[in-house]
C-alpha cells in the first residue's frame, strides 16, 4: 500500500491548459474522492495518476517514488472503469486471471488470487460463466475482481457506478465501502454523484475547471463551505442563497449579524423551519411540494423573484400561491462574499 503526493500537477493539450497547478496528498489506506461538475478534470487528474495521460508539468508520487515517466503498468496501479471492459468470449475466471497471465505469473499463485479475490467480492459461484450471463452488478464486480488480482498500492475508479440502476448503485456502494475496509488499500475514486461522494470518502477533492477549491471530509465540506461553489455542489437539494433584498427586515437580528449588501446568505433546504411572520428570515410564495413520504420538498419563490427550497417533515398546510414564511438557527446560516464567493 503506499499514498500519493502531487505537486504543482499541469495538463495541456497545445495552447490550452485544463489542470492548473493541482496540489495534493493523500494518505496510505484514505479513501479519496473527486468530485465536481462535467469538464472539471476529475477523470483526466485520475488518468494522470493511472498514467494514462502523460503529465505536462508537476509531479506525481505514489509512496516515496516518482512516476511522471514510469509506464502505467508498473505503478501499481489498478483501474476499474465505467465501462466493465471484459472479454466476452473468457470466462469470468479468465476474465481475472488475464492481466496475471500476460504477466508470466505462476499459475498457482494465478489460482490462488482470482479464487481469493473471488471470495472477497462473492461472485465465487460465477467464476465458470461468461459475463453475458451476468447482472450488470455482477460484471462491475468481476471488473472490481481484476483489479484486485494485481494486489496493487492504489485503486483508482472511474465512475464504476453510472451505468447501474439506482438499486444496484446502492448495493454496488455497499460493497465497495466494504472492500476498502477489508483490504484497506489507498483508493481515489471518481464520481459526479455527491451521495456517492459524502458515503464513501474519507476526504473529498471538490473540483472547478482544473483546479481544487476544497479538500476534507464529507462533513467539513457539508457544515463549513470554504466558498459559494462547494456549498452549493455538496448538499441535495443545494444549499439557497439570498441576496440581503430577498430577507425580511428582521433577518440581520433573526441571524446574529448585521447583513451588508456585498454578502449572500446561504440556507440549506433542511434548516429552513416554518414560522409565524414575526420570525421569520425569508418568506416565499409557495410553488410546488414534492410530497416524499418521509419528507417533502416545498418549492417557493420570494418576492424578489428568488426561488429557494425548504426540506420539511410533513407537506405545508398552505395551497400554491400561498406565502410561508421560514426561520432558522443562527449558527446553521452561512455567509459569502458576492465578488469572491469566499466564506465570510
Amino acid at each position: 500500500m503506499a499514498g500519493l503526493t502531487l505537486r504543482d500537477v499541469r495538463k495541456s493539450y497545445g495552447a490550452t491548459q485544463v489542470m492548473h497547478g493541482v496540489d495534493l496528498d493523500i494518505e496510505d489506506g484514505e479513501f479519496v474522492v473527486f468530485v465536481g461538475p462535467s469538464g472539471c478534470g476529475k477523470s483526466t487528474l485520475l488518468r494522470m495518476i493511472a498514467g494514462l495521460e502523460e503529465i505536462s508539468d508537476g509531479s506525481v508520487a505514489i509512496g516515496e517514488r516518482r512516476v511522471n515517466e514510469v509506464a502505467a503498468a508498473k505503478r501499481g496501479v489498478a483501474m476499474v472503469f465505467q465501462t466493465y471492459a471484459l472479454y466476452p468470449h473468457m470466462t469470468v475466471y479468465k476474465n481475472m486471471a488475464f492481466g496475471l497471465k500476460q504477466a508470466k505469473t505462476d499459475p498457482a499463485e494465478i489460482d490462488r488470487r482470482v479464487k481469493a479475490a473471488a471470495d472477497i467480492l462473492q461472485i465465487t459461484d460465477y467464476l465458470e460463466r461468461a459475463p453475458r450471463n451476468l447482472s450488470g452488478g455482477q460484471r462491475q464486480r468481476v471488473a472490481i475482481g481484476r483489479a484486485i488480482v494485481r494486489d496493487p498500492e492504489v485503486f483508482l475508479f472511474d465512475e464504476p457506478l453510472s451505468n447501474l440502476d439506482a438499486a444496484l448503485r446502492v448495493q454496488t456502494r455497499l460493497e465497495i465501502a466494504r472492500l476498502h475496509e477489508r483490504l484497506k488499500t489507498t483508493m481515489i475514486y471518481v464520481t459526479h454523484d455527491q451521495v456517492e461522494a459524502m458515503t464513501l470518502a474519507d476526504k473529498i477533492v471538490v473540483l472547478r475547471d482544473g483546479r481544487i477549491e476544497q479538500v476534507g471530509s464529507p462533513i467539513t465540506l457539508y457544515d463549513t463551505p470554504a466558498n459559494s461553489f462547494v456549498a452549493q455542489f455538496i448538499g441535495s437539494p443545494k444549499m439557497n442563497f439570498f441576496s440581503i433584498g430577498d430577507l425580511t427586515e428582521a433577518a440581520g437580528g433573526l441571524l446574529g449579524r448585521t447583513l451588508t449588501a456585498s454578502e449572500d446568505v446561504g440556507l440549506r433546504p433542511e434548516h429552513l423551519t416554518p414560522v409565524d411572520g414575526a420570525g421569520a428570515v425569508v418568506e416565499g410564495k409557495l410553488e410546488l411540494v414534492e410530497n416524499l413520504g418521509e419528507y417533502a420538498l416545498v418549492h417557493l419563490i420570494t418576492a424578489t423573484g428568488v426561488e429557494f427550497i425548504a426540506k420539511t417533515e410533513k407537506p405545508p398546510a398552505q395551497t400554491k400561491g400561498e406565502t410561508i414564511g421560514f426561520g432558522i438557527k443562527p449558527e446553521l446560516a452561512h455567509f459569502f462574499d458576492k465578488e469572491t464567493g469566499l466564506r465570510s
